[in-house]
């Protein structure tokens, strides 16, 4: 069994993470200076509540709850980075020859978004049809431009996955007019579509790359949750 403390750390290098942050703090200040509150009161979201989700995202970010172990076929990577797509991701620390994976969940990748999601599905039920057709799009493309990377696990193109969500979503309301709420369905389609897509159909390669924790939410699809995030509050 993995040290616990290998359940708590940052996915990405410090460059990336401060960006993150940096992110976080902007839409803040958005959100205090009432330059994106409106939107957001259409789908039951204050203020306080948009920044309290925002650093929960961001801190749930560097929490991984391990859910099973799998044997892996290949040893363990140990590399301190891995960059892959431009990005760069942290591997936890592993023993030396260990052959185990630990298969995770990211609380800010993965839970959060996930219980995000539900919750407006539910309190939008007009955008449920279009969110299936919606996350099925999203997933397929994001199966098939997501690839195994040693010592990471699964990991796909942060920006491709929101912006089909983005695009889907306004060819949506452009062509239903009943349809209008951006948020909800933008954010369902690229949150669950990469979840989906990039994550839980590659479990079967998991074995193959040789990581100590594949996470599901973490390093290698947060970036793709929290963009998709972010662009549906533009979309808002």
């Amino acid at each position: 069994m993995a040290d616990r403390r290998t359940y708590v750390y940052s996915p990405f290098s410090p460059v990336i993470t401060a960006f993150v942050i940096f992110v976080v703090l902007l839409l803040s200040v958005f959100i205090f200076l009432g330059l994106i509150g409106a939107a957001f009161s259409r789908v039951g979201f204050s203020a306080q509540a948009i920044l309290l989700l925002l650093l929960a995202v961001l801190i749930g970010s560097v929490i991984n709850i391990p859910l099973f172990t799998l044997e892996a076929s290949e040893p363990i990577i140990t590399d301190a980075y891995v960059t892959v797509f431009g990005m760069t991701y942290r591997v936890p620390a592993a023993a030396e020859g260990s052959r185990k994976t630990v298969v995770a969940i990211n609380v800010g990748g993965a839970l959060i978004p996930s219980v995000v999601s539900l919750y407006l599905l539910w309190r939008f039920p007009d955008v449920l049809a279009f969110a299936i057709v919606g996350v099925t799009l999203v997933a397929v493309i994001s199966h098939l431009i997501s690839k195994p990377v040693k010592g990471v696990g699964i990991v796909s193109p942060a920006l491709v996955s929101p912006l089909v969500a983005a695009v889907y979503t306004i060819a949506v309301l452009t062509l239903f007019s009943g349809v209008n709420n951006a948020f909800a369905l933008a954010y369902v389609c690229g949150v669950l579509g990469t979840l989906i897509g990039a994550d839980l159909t590659n479990l079967g390669a998991i074995k193959q790359v040789g990581a100590p924790i594949a996470s599901i939410g973490g390093a290698g699809t947060f970036d793709g949750v929290f963009l998709s995030g972010i662009i549906a509050v533009l979309l808002a």
